[in-house]
Formats: C-alpha cells, structure tokens, sequence
C-alpha cells in the first residue's frame, strides 16, 4: 500500500500535505475576456487536499490569450478574479501555484483583444485547426515572426504576470516550457528559424526560456519558481529532432545553477507521444537538484514507485484529479475515482467542472 505519496513533502519553503500534485489542465471556464470567473474558486478549492495545485495555463499578456476562454493575469481585473481562486484555496489549508502559458503561434485572432496578435519566434504555422466560440474550426494562423525587441518584451511580460502572480496571493509561479506552447516553440527546431541570438544552436533556441526563468525568479525569488518541460512532446506540432536529448540535458543544467523551486517534467507517451527514455530523465535528475516532478499517466502505484526510488520528488495527476476532487482522500483509502465526462472538459459552466461529487456525497 502506498505510503510515501500521503506524507508531508517539502517545496523549497512550503510543505505540502502530501506528494500529489495536481497537474495544470486547460477549463476554458474564464470569461470571453480571459477574466477568472466566480465557479473558478469553488473548482480550485475542491482540490485543496492535494499538496500542490497548478493552475491550468494563464496568459501572462493579451497576444498570450490565443485560447478561448483562458484567464490571463495582466490586468487589475484578472489578478483581482485570481485572488478570489487563492483565498479559497489557502482557506482550505491548500498550496497554490499559477502557470504561466503564452498560446504564441497556437492562438487565434478572435480570441485576442484588439490590440494584441499572434506571434511565435518565427512564422510558421501550426497544422491542423484550432476551435474558436465565434467561428468553430478554423485553421491555424501562420503568426508573425517577433522582432528583437518584442522578443525581450515577452520576457518582461513574464516577470510582470509573476509579480501579479504574487500580488494575486499565488505561492508560485510555473513556467510553461512545455506543450508547444511559446517557451517550447523557441526550443524546438521546427518552430524555431531565427537567425540572431535565439535560433540555431541549442543554447540559442535555449536562451528564451533561461532568460524568462532569470528574470521571473530575480523578481518574485527562485524559491518561488518552478518550470514545467515535454522533452519528445509532439502536442500543437512540435517534431522531434535528434537533438532533443542535448537540448534538455541543457537546459536542466540551466535552470539548476539559476535555482528554480522545481522542475516538471511532463511524459505524453499515455496520449501517444514517443517516451521519454528513461536515460534521459536520469540524466535531468542527475543535473536539476532541487525538486522534480514527473507526470503523464500515473497511477497511485507507479507513483510510489519513483517517489521510493528517488527518481521524483513529487508526482502530478491530471484527469484523475479533475474527476475526483477527493482525489487524495479516495486514493489512500483505495476508493474508486469518478469516471471523466470528456464532453465538459472544455465547456463554460459548471456541469463537469465543480460538480464531481466526493466520496461522501456518492455514498450518501
């Protein structure tokens, strides 16, 4: 029976209930102005018990908001609406941190305000479509290329939407470095065809995503500071490349000496994704001594099974903690998890999102 899972863990400062996080997982349930709306607090506060809440991925500016429905937190209105989420959560004795997610090529101009458009470090568009409120399926956009300077204003971006993050009473900040979403499309190849100082090599392609980390973590504090990576991802059209391996090995040794909280390595192989070879997860644990998350498709027992070997420091479950938001409850007593109503993962309202009853309301 698993033990080492329901202890109390450490993260930097803050202990945790126990060693489950749950993993960020897009809701679509903010408003078409990407403002959190007032279900998303009773959602969040639900899932307390775990140890580690993750936000689902939230816009750290308007040309970041390609998704519809996605809060952002660049605005007064949308830290105020954040601050609702971690006053719940925080009354409930649970731990908080927000993901910072910028959409970059993977957005669509309707659901960006007026001002803002989508941009990616080069342009290239993503295949396949995209769905849209306003207008269903629509193709991808081919993004515009960011010049040198938008490139160091994102960076900004970043910093400012984790000083919101703080202000909002968020514990934490990750940094979405994974997914093919805008940290990732500067690392991977095929999203990546610049020729100054963040394209070519792997430390170019690389340089965002420290440079993001640097000045995110010498604003609100390192120990604050967690990033989360896909290393053989293929989600929004990443390809693979030969050197993957090297890239992130890299960027590991990296974030180590800046000091980030955590990493989380995320593994997609449960949705069809190549696996991540186990050399080179050792070779990143080996090179990132702080705190390592690993998440893609485990269950209570796999859980256990790294946490006892060392191999991770924590483990994040997704779907499971969606559905169940006893989650950690049920499992130590190996309680039987809620079924996914997929049909509601991505709707507005509250039918599949705080209405998955614990185990006490199924009983009763």
């Amino acid at each position: 029976m698993a033990q080492k899972l329901f202890e109390p863990a450490q993260l930097g400062n803050i202990t945790l209930a126990n060693h489950i996080v749950m993993a960020p997982m897009t809701r679509n349930r903010a408003t078409a102005d990407h403002i959190p709306t007032d279900i998303m607090p009773t959602y969040y506060a639900q899932r307390a018990t775990v140890g580690l809440i993750i936000t689902e991925g939230t816009a750290p500016s308007p040309n970041g908001e390609g998704y519809a429905r996605i809060p952002g937190i660049h605005s007064a209105e949308q830290v105020a609406g954040w601050r609702t989420v971690t006053d719940a959560v925080h009354a409930e004795g649970g731990k908080i941190f927000i993901q910072l997610m910028h959409t970059g090529r993977v957005g669509h101009a309707s659901h960006l305000a007026e001002n803002a458009e989508v941009v990616a470090p080069s342009a290239i568009a993503a295949e396949g479509q995209i769905y849209t409120d306003t207008e269903g399926m629509q193709d991808y956009p081919t993004p515009r290329a960011m010049s040198l300077d938008e490139v160091k204003q994102a960076v900004q971006e970043y910093v400012k939407a984790s000083e919101n993050a703080i202000e909002a009473g968020f514990d934490g900040v990750e940094l979405h470095g994974a997914n093919g979403y805008l940290i990732e499309q500067f690392i991977a190849p095929n999203t990546n065809q610049r020729t100054d100082e963040y394209g070519g090599s792997v430390e170019n392609r690389s340089r965002f995503a420290l440079e993001v980390a640097e000045a995110a973590g010498r604003a609100i504090g390192f120990d604050k500071l967690g990033i989360r990576l896909s290393p053989y991802g293929v989600f929004n059209d990443i390809k693979p490349y030969p050197e993957a391996d090297e890239t992130y090995r890299h960027l590991a040794e990296k974030l180590n000496d800046l000091g980030l909280v955590y990493l989380h390595l995320v593994d997609h192989s449960s949705m069809g994704a190549p696996i991540v070879p186990e050399q080179l997860v050792n070779d990143i644990r080996e090179r990132f001594t702080k705190t390592l998350i690993l998440s893609g498709g485990y269950d209570v027992e796999r859980a256990e099974a790294v946490l006892e070997s060392g191999k991770a420091d924590l483990v994040a479950f997704g779907r499971p903690v969606l559905t169940t938001p006893d989650f950690a409850e049920r499992s130590k007593v190996g309680a039987e998890l809620n079924q996914p109503d997929y049909d509601t993962f991505y709707t507005p309202g509250e039918k599949g999102y705080t209405d998955y009853p614990t185990l006490e309301e199924v009983q009763a």
